[in-house]
């Protein structure tokens, strides 16, 4: 269990965003790019992160980097909705 509430405390004291995502079974959003930096954190159901030339699954509570200028796609891969964290370098 991951408790949101420190997480996204600890984001803000590095200088990021926190809000809270939420997906049904099969969503997938392709193709992103941002001007900044963002963090992602599943916390509950399964996600996948692709960018960079490579897949990532991370497990609930596994904080993924995604830099400023990756195009990058985050599928819901389990069969139940997936909620993660995500937030974004602030300027």
């Amino acid at each position: 269990m991951v408790d949101v509430d420190a997480v996204c405390a600890r984001w803000r004291e590095h200088g990021f965003s926190c809000d809270v995502w939420v997906d049904p079974p099969g969503q997938v959003w392709r193709d992103f790019v941002h001007a900044t930096d963002e963090l992602v954190m599943p916390v509950e159901g399964r996600i996948e992160l692709e960018f960079g030339g490579r897949v990532y699954r991370p497990g609930v509570g596994e904080e993924v980097f995604i830099p400023a200028g990756a195009v990058h796609t985050v599928r819901n891969v389990g069969g139940t909705t997936a909620r993660w964290l995500y937030g974004y370098r602030h300027a």
